[in-house]
C-alpha cells in the first residue's frame, strides 16, 4: 500500500469521523465519545497492588536518546528528555530509558550505563525528574519510578558509530546475512552468558542503592533478553526448550533478590514477533522505499527463530509460548509487565506503527491502524487471561488526536491497565494530563510519526522530536539530520 492510500489522521475532524474510519476499515479498537474530566476520568484512577501503588493510569515508556556521554553518563540533552518524563504527569515511569549493563552491551556509543563512574549522573536524572514531576502534578506520592537494564546483544555497537559489534546466541538465517556475519562468527559462551547475568546484578543493585523503585528486566526488541526467548536452535541450558530459553531470566530474576532483596522488578516483553520485513525492491525507488513484505521464508518452515510466532507461518502470531511467559512471571512474584511487539530494526511497523518510515525502514504495508488494533487485541487477550498484572500497554502515539478517546476506552473496559507513551512524549509529554485536566488540547505538539526520532539516531545523532520541539528543531543537529536525511 502506498502511503499516500492512507487516510491521514491528522484530516480528520472529529471523534465521530474517526471511528467511521475504523469501521471502513473494520477495526475494533475502543474509542470514547466523550472526555472525562478530573476525578471521573479512569485515566486518573489509581492502581494499588501488593507493593505497587500508582496515581494514574498514564506511564512514559523507555525513550533511549542516543545522548550520552562516551562513558555512559548521561548529558544535558539527556537530562532535559528527562524532565519532561516528570512534567507529563504520569505516576509509572518505565525505566527512563534503556540503560546497559555492561560496555560490551551497548546499542550505541552514547547510550547510558550503570556502573560506579555513572552513580551520580543516574542519581541526577532521577532527583530531576522527580523535581519536575512535583511541580506540575503537586506531589510525587503515588509515583513509580524504574530502571531498565538491557544488553544489546545482536545489536550491540559500544564503540564507534556504524561499527556493529554483535553478540549473538544463535545463527539466524536472515539477521546474520543483515548484519553480513561469516557463517563462523561466534556466539556467545554459556559462561559469557553467566557473567553477563552478573553483570544485571551489579546494575539492579546501583538502581536499588539510587532509589528507583523497580527494575524492568528488557525482554523485547530483538536485544539479548528477547533474543533467548526465540533461542530454539541453541544448543545447551540456554537454548531450546521453554524452560531453557527463559533460564536467563530466572536466573536474572533469583540474583537481584538476593542482592536487591527490597528493588521491584518488571519485563518490558515483545509478546509476538513476525518474520523480518524488508521495502519491496519492486515499488521502491532510489531515496525512496517500498512498502514492508515478509522475507522468503519458504526454506524456513517450520520457522524456529521466533517467539511468539507461527512455525507454519511466521507472518501470522501464536500466543501458545506468550501466556507461558506471563504465567512464569506469575510464579516469580513480578506483577510489572509492559508488552510490545516486534523489533524496530525489523519489524517497525508492527513495533512502532507510523505513517513515515525511517531513513532505513519502508513505507507502511498497511493503514498502520491495523497494527496499532493488533497489537491492542493482543494486550486484550492477555490481559483477560492474567487480571492480576498490572500490564502496560503500547503502540498509542499513532492514534494522534483521538489518542486520549482511545485510552481512556481501553481502560475504562479493563483492556489494559496503564497507557504507555513513547514518542508522544518527545513532543508532547503533557498530552493525557492536559485532557483529564480539561487543559487546552495543543494539537500543534501532536506527534505525526514522521520517524526523525528514529532516523536522527541511524545517523548518529540523538533522538529527538526534530519536526516538532523547537529545542532540536533549531539546533545544528537539525542541519545535520537534513543533510543526513537528503544524502539518502
Amino acid at each position: 500500500m502506498s502511503r499516500n492510500e492512507i487516510l491521514r489522521l491528522g484530516s480528520i475532524r472529529d471523534v465521530a469521523h474517526f471511528k467511521k474510519h475504523l469501521e471502513s476499515l473494520r477495526l475494533d479498537i475502543p474509542c470514547d465519545d466523550v472526555i472525562l474530566r478530573s476525578e471521573e476520568s479512569p485515566l486518573r484512577q489509581p492502581i494499588i497492588r501488593d507493593g505497587i501503588n500508582l496515581g494514574n493510569r498514564f506511564a512514559v515508556q523507555p525513550m533511549e536518546g542516543w545522548d550520552g556521554t562516551s562513558d555512559g553518563n548521561p548529558s544535558e540533552h539527556t537530562l532535559r528528555r528527562w524532565q519532561r518524563f516528570g512534567r507529563s504527569g504520569a505516576k509509572l515511569i518505565w525505566g527512563g530509558e534503556a540503560v546497559a549493563v555492561c560496555h560490551d552491551g551497548r546499542a550505541n556509543p552514547n547510550q547510558l550505563l550503570a556502573a560506579p563512574h555513572t552513580r551520580a549522573g543516574l542519581e541526577r536524572l532521577k532527583l530531576a525528574l522527580i523535581r519536575e514531576h512535583r511541580d506540575v502534578a503537586g506531589s510525587a506520592d503515588g509515583l513509580l519510578i524504574g530502571l531498565q537494564l538491557t544488553h544489546s546483544g545482536r545489536y550491540s555497537c559500544p564503540n564507534q558509530k556504524g561499527r556493529p559489534e554483535p553478540r549473538i546466541l544463535y545463527r539466524h538465517p536472515i539477521l546474520d546475512r543483515r548484519l553480513n556475519l561469516p557463517p563462523d562468527y561466534p556466539v556467545l559462551r554459556d559462561a559469557e552468558i553467566e557473567h553477563i547475568i552478573e553483570e544485571f546484578h551489579r546494575g539492579a543493585v546501583l538502581a536499588s542503592e539510587l532509589g528507583f523503585h523497580f527494575v524492568d528486566i528488557k525482554q523485547c526488541h530483538g536485544y539479548l533478553g528477547h533474543e533467548f526467548l526465540s533461542a530454539h536452535t541453541r544448543k545447551g541450558k540456554y537454548g531450546g526448550s521453554f524452560e531453557n530459553r527463559t533460564r536467563f531470566l530466572r536466573e536474572v530474576v533469583q540474583g537481584i533478590r538476593a542482592v536487591a532483596p527490597g528493588l521491584q522488578i518488571g519485563v518490558r516483553l515483545s509478546m509476538f514477533d513476525l518474520i523480518p520485513h524488508r521495502p519491496d525492491p519492486a515499488l521502491s525507488l532510489p531515496g525512496k522505499p517500498g512498502p514492508g513484505i515478509p522475507e522468503n521464508f519458504r526454506d524456513l518452515i517450520p520457522y524456529r527463530w521466533g517467539f511468539g510466532v507461527s512455525e507454519s507461518d511466521p507472518r501470522e502470531t501464536d500466543l501458545t509460548e506468550p501466556r507461558r511467559f506471563l504465567a512464569l512471571l506469575e510464579e516469580l512474584g513480578i506483577q510489572l509487565v509492559n508488552l510490545t511487539a516486534g523489533s524496530p530494526y525489523y519489524t517497525p511497523h508492527i513495533q512502532r506503527p507510523a505513517l513515515y518510515p525511517p531513513s532505513d525502514g519502508y513505507q507502511p504495508p498497511r493503514d498502520p491502524l491495523v497494527d496499532v488494533a493488533r497489537q491492542m487485541d493482543v494486550v486484550h487477550q492477555l490481559k483477560q487471561s492474567f487480571p492480576g498484572l498490572v500490564i502496560v500497554g503500547t503502540a498509542y502515539s499513532y492514534l494522534q488526536d483521538f489518542l486520549p478517546h482511545v485510552a481512556q476506552a481501553a481502560v475504562r473496559l479493563g483492556w489494559v491497565d496503564s497507557i504507555g507513551l513513547g514518542r508522544m512524549v518527545l513532543s508532547y509529554p503533557e498530552i493525557l494530563s492536559d485532557v483529564v485536566e480539561g487543559r487546552a488540547f495543543q494539537h500543534k505538539l501532536v506527534c505525526r510519526t514522521f520517524s526523525d526520532c528514529t532516523t536522527a539516531p541511524r545517523n548518529g545523532l540523538p533522538s529527538g522530536c526534530y519536526p516538532l520541539d523547537s529545542y532540536y528543531k533549531k539546533s545544528t543537529m537539525a542541519e545535520l539530520l537534513k543533510a543526513a536525511k537528503a544524502r539518502k
